[in-house]
């Protein structure tokens, strides 16, 4: 197998495990461990950004290697695809499979006519097929590094030409307009937005963009020294024009705004930059963050794994949240027996990547 890059691996499990635990929680948890309501930024709205940054980052490092064909990515972006779709209707696969008087009809009002078309799975089907056929094309960094810019300008004037008077409300704004429009009411996550739905899309592009420069810096033949600076750099560069950009967007996770991509963009590349210097210069880091590099190697399986499970778990007559009432329920408080149920679930996961490193199983998504 070919050399893995450390701190990317160690990135991409962060990003991973914020949401493996995102999607435990039996009960209340503290509201910094939320996704904002509309507007904001809280701990776990930097890891989808952070997962897209490090998938670009990725693509940068197997491009090296190899050039990806047309072919290659519609075939990664089908598969992402359709096993999003594959999550997205699975409660009403096991109501069919499991439940006596859930009919054929029911299942196809359920999964067809009513069934969501965008996940998290598709959001990152589509931003990685629309990046890497931008990188294709233009074919140099300085080109890439604008073509975001410009993708992140263009997604903010969609916002302030539709709806000039107040571009970011809830209930009238550009990407719930085009979410109204495709994939249409009744396959969005809310009925009034979906925050994976396409129009954020333009935007999730930009993140990918900036791993993939990322990830250029990485395997360029400059020295450490020079490769963190030019992070660090970059870092700073974009979360300063992510908070100058505030000024007229809002921060949104649910909207994918420009100045949520780029301070998850630059934030990114500074936690990018001290991974990969504590990790030169310690062995003893590397070791310890050991556990993190096992489940950064199968990021997307263990993403679907935990949502298959934890879906037959709770439509299974309720048994997980059986096990968290039998376990943590109501240790010193609500919002702590429920944060430490999820730590303890996301745990769980670590043995079994492990195992998958151990026996050197890797499951592409």
């Amino acid at each position: 197998m070919s050399k893995r890059i450390y701190s990317l691996d160690v990135l991409r499990s962060i990003a991973i495990t914020i949401m493996l635990f995102l999607d435990a929680p039996p009960d209340e948890i503290y509201s910094v461990l939320q996704h904002a309501d509309w507007a904001g930024l809280t701990v776990p709205d930097i890891a989808f950004p952070m997962f897209a940054f490090a998938m670009g980052a990725g693509a940068a490092i197997s491009m090296s290697k190899r050039p990806f064909t047309t072919r290659r990515i519609l075939k990664r972006t089908a598969l992402m695809f359709a096993v999003g779709l594959f999550l997205n209707f699975l409660p009403a696969i096991i109501n069919f499979l499991f439940v006596a008087d859930f009919t054929l009809g029911n299942f196809f009002d359920a999964a067809i006519l009513h069934g969501r078309l965008f996940g998290v799975l598709q959001r990152l089907a589509v931003t990685y097929a629309l990046g890497i056929f931008i990188v294709r094309a233009i074919k140099n960094d300085i080109g890439i590094f604008i073509a975001a810019i410009v993708i992140l300008s263009l997604s903010s004037l969609g916002y302030h030409v539709y709806a000039p008077d107040n571009p970011f409300s809830e209930a009238h704004n550009i990407s719930r307009a085009v979410d109204y429009i495709f994939p249409g009411a009744n396959h969005i996550y809310t009925p009034t937005h979906d925050p994976e739905g396409l129009y954020g899309s333009i935007a999730g592009t930009a993140s990918v963009l900036f791993g993939y420069l990322a990830g250029r810096i990485l395997i360029d033949n400059a020295t450490l020294r020079d490769k963190i600076f030019l992070m660090v750099g970059l870092g700073i560069a974009l979360l300063i024009a992510g908070g100058l950009w505030s000024n007229f967007d809002i921060i949104s996770k649910k909207l994918w705004t420009t100045p949520f991509a780029l301070i998850n963009a630059g934030g990114n590349f500074l936690v990018l930059a001290l991974l990969t210097k504590i990790f030169a210069v310690s062995a003893r880091a590397k070791n310890f963050a050991q556990p993190f590099d096992t489940l950064g190697r199968n990021p997307l399986f263990f993403f679907f794994a935990n949502n298959f499970v934890l879906t037959f778990l709770i439509m299974n007559s309720g048994i997980y949240f059986w096990l968290y009432q039998h376990t943590t329920a109501g240790f010193i408080s609500t919002e702590i027996g429920a944060t430490l149920f999820c730590a303890l679930w996301c745990l769980l996961w670590f043995p079994i990547a492990e195992l998958f490193k151990r026996f050197n199983i890797v499951i592409k998504l």
